[in-house]
């Protein structure tokens, strides 16, 4: 569905030193810097796929975004999209795509959110059953009924997010690209949204890339992550193989009756401690778990033991010291 090949991105950023002289000499003579966004980028997508698009700021995420969608040329390589070419196949390209950008609005302003869905379908030219079906069915999926006909302005972050996602799917797109799409939602909108991303594609086979900061999106939502640093692609796999290359630490969290003193575990390291409770770390690939254990049932009356795995922002800070991004 997407072939990414070699793509470069560039830009030139004027740079001048801070104060008045320096501020005047610009007006006629102006230092440029060149920043490389993108270097030599390449993969692949299949059809139905939700993939995890990550890396710190200003690692180029939001410019393959943005040349993938055909808001951006590139200076170099090769992008096709259901055999589109996103920048000059434009007008026919973006009705098989939506795009949602965290921070960017493509719902007018001061008019009613159902008056910015009714001028996309004109601008999409949804045929009027096919909008209807969709509308009513993004509307009672994000709960919208009470949003509706409220100016877009007078939405919080949320709620604004929920209608976003919801216009974006309205001309039936195959594929959806989303940047911080839960950005500034509360638990309970994240898990809805993370729901419907899941619905839609399971339902409708949507093909999803998502661009975030947030671990649990990707932990919740991604099948396979990209990671992207310094302009550059480093890692292509699953959080499955991200797993077994650095999700071998696990943490112990014992609770048993009352203790003098703390436990001492060979092959782990003691993270804190109360006489009720030790919570241990450990390199599963080194020490076995069930040995630590067993090791802490001989020094304590054990009344529950929990193993819980590494979180994925701690994986994922591994994945950019190894590249020292």
């Amino acid at each position: 569905m997407i072939a990414v090949e070699g793509l470069s991105k560039s830009f030139k950023v004027a740079k001048r030193p801070p104060g008045l002289k320096h501020a005047f000499k610009s007006l006629f003579s102006r230092e440029h810097t060149v920043v490389q966004a993108l270097q030599d980028v390449s993969f692949t997508i299949k059809p139905g796929e939700i993939v995890g698009y990550i890396g710190p700021n200003g690692a180029g995420k939001s410019t393959s975004i943005k040349v993938m969608s055909g808001i951006l040329v590139p200076d170099g390589g090769t992008c096709e999209i259901m055999g589109y070419t996103p920048w000059k196949d434009r007008k026919a390209f973006v009705k098989h795509i939506g795009v949602v950008f965290g921070q960017r609005s493509q719902l007018w302003w001061d008019v009613p959110v159902i008056d910015s869905f009714d001028l996309l379908k004109d601008i999409y030219k949804i045929p009027t059953p096919l909008y209807n079906s969709n509308k009513q069915l993004l509307t009672e999926t994000l709960q919208l009924q009470e949003l509706l006909h409220t100016p877009v302005r007078q939405l919080s972050l949320g709620q604004r997010m929920r209608c976003e996602i919801a216009a974006s799917l309205l001309h039936d797109p195959q594929i959806l690209f989303l940047d911080e799409p839960t950005i500034g939602l509360d638990a309970v909108s994240k898990l809805a949204v993370r729901r419907f991303i899941q619905t839609i594609n399971r339902e409708k086979g949507v093909t999803v890339i998502l661009t975030t900061h947030d671990m649990s999106d990707i932990e919740a939502l991604a099948d396979r992550l990209l990671l992207i640093g310094k302009g550059s692609l480093l890692y292509d796999g699953t959080l499955q193989d991200l797993r077994g290359r650095f999700g071998q630490k696990k943490t112990v969290v014992a609770d048993y009756r009352y203790s003098d003193g703390p436990v001492s575990v060979p092959g782990t390291k003691l993270i804190s401690w109360t006489p009720e409770r030790a919570v241990l770390e450990v390199n599963a690939a080194e020490t076995a778990v069930s040995g630590v254990i067993s090791q802490l049932s001989s020094q304590v009356e054990l009344i529950d033991v929990s193993v819980e795995a590494q979180p994925v922002d701690d994986m994922i800070v591994e994945l950019y010291k190894e590249y020292r991004l």
